[in-house]
Formats: C-alpha cells, sequence, structure tokens
C-alpha cells in the first residue's frame, strides 16, 4: 500500500470556507424562533402555511402510467426509475397517491422531525401518506428545501408533533404549517438558493468520493484477509486443490476440517429471546447484535437482565475469549469477547462458538476466517437462493468447512492479519473522520446562510 496516496487533504483543499471570510455583518433583529436567535432587520416571520399551500390533487391513473416518486431522510426527493431497487412498490395503480409537482415540498409526516423532506425536482406522484407543499407567489421552494432539513427545524417538526412513542410520532399538517419560519426577500431566497446548490454539489462529491474510497478499504481489507487464510502468507509453495468450491487451492500441508468437529455452537431459541421490556439498569449482562463493536463487545451499550432470566439457561453463560457471531438480518458480524463481565448472557440473533472438541484452533483465526470470502461464499452457496429472510441456521453451520493449518501457522497468520488490518482499520478512521468533519461543515454552511446569519457575496 502506497501510504501517500491515501493521505487526506485539508478540507479547504476541496471547498473555498466562506464561514473563515470577513464578518459580513448586516443590521439584525430578533427572530422570536429559539433555535435561529436574530435574523437579517429586513427578512420577515411567517407561519408555514402563509408561504406555502398544502396541496390535496390525488391520481387516478395506473402505477405503470405516472412517475412513482419516494423521499428519503439522506437523499431527499428521488423518481423510483433512478432507485437501483423498485420493487419495494407493490401496488398495482397509483389511485389515492397524491400528485407532486416540480418545486412542490414533499413531507414525510412521521419522519419530518428526522429531515425527511424535500424539494421535488419532477412531476409525478408519492405515498398518500406523505403531505405535498405549493409554494405561493413570492417563495422559492429550493431556498425551503434547504432550511426545512436544518437540524433546528427538524426539532420544531418534533415539538409540533404528537404520539404515544418515536415510531409513531407523526407531525400532521396542521401542526406543520403553524410552524414560524424565516422569510427573506425573494431575491436573497434565490440567491441562498443557489449559493448553496454550488457550494453543497462540491461538498458532495467529496463526500461521495470519501465514502467510495472507504468502501474500497474495506474490501481490500477483506481481500487481505481472505489470501491469508486460503493460501497462507509464505510465498512459492507447493498448492493443492482442496475440492471445497468456496476454497479452492490452498497449501500441500493444510487440510480442511467441518466447523462440527472443532466448535459447539449455541444460540438462544427464538420463542425464548428477551423482550425490551425484560431490560433493567443493573443485573447481569446481555449481548445482542447491536453491541459488536470493532470485532469485539462495547460493554456500555449492553442491557442487563434479571438473574432469574440469566439462570435459565447456563449453556448461554459467556466466557472470556468466546467468539461470537450474529445469525439474523445482518449475519456474520463477529465479535471475541474480551474484558468479560462475570456474569453474560446472549439474546436471540446471536450465536455462540466455543472450541469444546478435540480439533484446536486459535481463536483469532477462526474470526478472520468468518471474516473472510471463504465462509461468505460458503453462506451464499448454502442459501439455496433464498436471499430474502437472511438466518444462519445452527445445524447448517455445522456443516460449514474451512481452511486449518497447524496451530503454529494459524499463529503466524494472526500475527501478520492483526498488523495489515491495524493499518487499514487505521486508514478507514481517518477517512470517516474526515467524513464527519465535512458533514459538519456542510450543516454549518447551510445553517449559516438560511438563517442570515451570513450573506450570499455579490
Amino acid at each position: 500500500m502506497n501510504k501517500e496516496k491515501l493521505e487526506e487533504k485539508p478540507l479547504c483543499h476541496y471547498v473555498t470556507s466562506p464561514l473563515n471570510k470577513g464578518s459580513n455583518i448586516r443590521p439584525m433583529k430578533d427572530s422570536g424562533i429559539q433555535w435561529i436567535g436574530q435574523i437579517p432587520e429586513e427578512w420577515n416571520t411567517q407561519h408555514v402555511k402563509t408561504i406555502f399551500d398544502l396541496r390535496t390533487e390525488k391520481s387516478f391513473l395506473p402505477l405503470s402510467e405516472v412517475n412513482l416518486i419516494s423521499l428519503y431522510t439522506d437523499k431527499g426527493v428521488i423518481q423510483h426509475s433512478d432507485l437501483e431497487e423498485t420493487s419495494g412498490n407493490k401496488a398495482s395503480n397509483a389511485e389515492g397517491y397524491k400528485i407532486v409537482h416540480k418545486n412542490d415540498i414533499v413531507v414525510n409526516i412521521i419522519l419530518c422531525w428526522m429531515g425527511a423532506i424535500g424539494r421535488s425536482d419532477y412531476d409525478g406522484v408519492t405515498s398518500p401518506a406523505y403531505d405535498v407543499y405549493s409554494p405561493k407567489t413570492g417563495v422559492e421552494s429550493k431556498y425551503y428545501h434547504y432550511y426545512f432539513r436544518t437540524k433546528g427545524f427538524n426539532g420544531d417538526c418534533y415539538k409540533n408533533g404528537r404520539g404515544i412513542m418515536l415510531m409513531r410520532w407523526r407531525t400532521y399538517s396542521d401542526q406543520f404549517r403553524a410552524i414560524t419560519v424565516p422569510v427573506p426577500p425573494l431575491t436573497e431566497q434565490q440567491a441562498i438558493a443557489n449559493f448553496l446548490d454550488k457550494k453543497c454539489s462540491a461538498i458532495d462529491s467529496v463526500l461521495e468520493k470519501t465514502k467510495a474510497s472507504i468502501e474500497e478499504y474495506k474490501k481490500l481489507k477483506q481481500s487481505v484477509i481472505t489470501q491469508a487464510v486460503t493460501k497462507g502468507i509464505r510465498p512459492n509453495r507447493q498448492m493443492k486443490n482442496s475440492g471445497i468450491e468456496w476454497i479452492g487451492q490452498i497449501p500441500e500441508d493444510w487440510e480442511t476440517i467441518k466447523i462440527k468437529y472443532t466448535s459447539w455452537l449455541k444460540g438462544r431459541i427464538g420463542w425464548d429471546g428477551l423482550k425490551s421490556t425484560e431490560f433493567i439498569e443493573e443485573g447481569p449482562y446481555l449481548i445482542t447484535g447491536v453491541d459488536f463493536k470493532d470485532g469485539c463487545i462495547d460493554w456500555s451499550n449492553c442491557y442487563h437482565i434479571s438473574k432469574e432470566r440469566f439462570e435459565e439457561d447456563k449453556a448461554l453463560h459467556i466466557k472470556e475469549n468466546d467468539l461470537l457471531i450474529t445469525k439474523d438480518g445482518t449475519v456474520g458480524k463477529l465479535a471475541i469477547v474480551k474484558k468479560c463481565p462475570e456474569e453474560v448472557s446472549l439474546n436471540s440473533g446471536v450465536l455462540l462458538i466455543r472450541n469444546t472438541k478435540p480439533f484446536k484452533y486459535n481463536t483469532n483465526y477462526l474470526y478472520y476466517v468468518l471474516y473472510s470470502d471463504e465462509f461468505n461464499l460458503w453462506y451464499l452457496l448454502s442459501q439455496n437462493g433464498n436471499s430474502t429472510i437472511k438466518h444462519l441456521y445452527q445445524e447448517q453451520f455445522y456443516n460449514f468447512e474451512y481452511t486449518y493449518p497447524p496451530l503454529a501457522e494459524q499463529q503466524t497468520i494472526v500475527d501478520y492479519l492483526d498488523t495489515k488490518c491495524t493499518e487499514i482499520d487505521n486508514l478507514i478512521a481517518k477517512k470517516e473522520q474526515f467524513l464527519k468533519e465535512i458533514e459538519s461543515y456542510k450543516k454549518s454552511l447551510i445553517y449559516e446562510y438560511v438563517t442570515g446569519k451570513r450573506r450570499v457575496e455579490n
């Protein structure tokens, strides 16, 4: 790896920061909107209903004859024709779907408090569960697209919404339309929108390139691991055909072995899984799939359970150096138990792998095997074309056959991979930090301009 090529350039290399230029001071006044504070003296404030009309037109056409539009928290308004996968919509017609015109604002009443609001660049129809707003004369909807997606306005949506829990939290049209927003002069709305289009486009380009780079390093890591656990790390050695489709050629002195001859597997039966109502603040720890972090267990994130529930199944009591794998939903997340508390159990969705059989192995070596394409290819081949429901079945997993070098070589491979993977992980972490910084910069940029803290310079 050429480390020089992996270095991130400073943010200013990609985007000139207008936030660091002169003071750009102009007369200000209190907006009456808590999270904004002051706005320019020549700006007004109004309720959403005075600048947007609630569109009530509905479609009566077949689904095949309309442009179907969806709304995403991260992407905004997207045409289904632009999505890689559009099979999620099972409706046969668009009857009752709401009509959307270009420049309209689409609002997901359930998720608008998380940023699911956006301006449409297209004519089409969208879900009856969304609200659609058309801008009145003298209103630039692109400016409000940026304003409505700020964290502050999302907070206003939450404060004006209602529901018995977050999953059912809704900001209905009456509440949404009653929210107070700043109203700059039309020319300034347009100037801010055009400025942010240009700046955010440049930032988004950097974000996409950085995300793509992170994915490439993740693929590199998997490739390095796969090469090491299937071919070894010594060059110019005699190879032989393993006779196994997902492994291929292996060193001549290696063997393969099924995991049932090396490991005992144990998971909690689904019906016996612990419900969220049973989680408590203190007591024995409970590991779930969301507690896996960087190959270990994040004990600070774990729930706790009662002593009675902990004692119900002693086979699920977790020990130091146990290997865990997720078996439902996101299959294949891995963790080796380190710094294990005295009392720990597993919830459903996680499988325990413990070396209790006569054939011994290095736990870290098996961790890398399960991280590699050696396991991923086996899992894909074992699914028999059923990709709808992801699940790693215990009896099926017992027949997973993998490379089994001598124990001394397993340790050599582990030492090599520990070093290589740490190098790659450090590079990924650096890029992920860069992502956070540029995403924060983008949010600050939008906030400064849509609230009038900064003026677009001519």
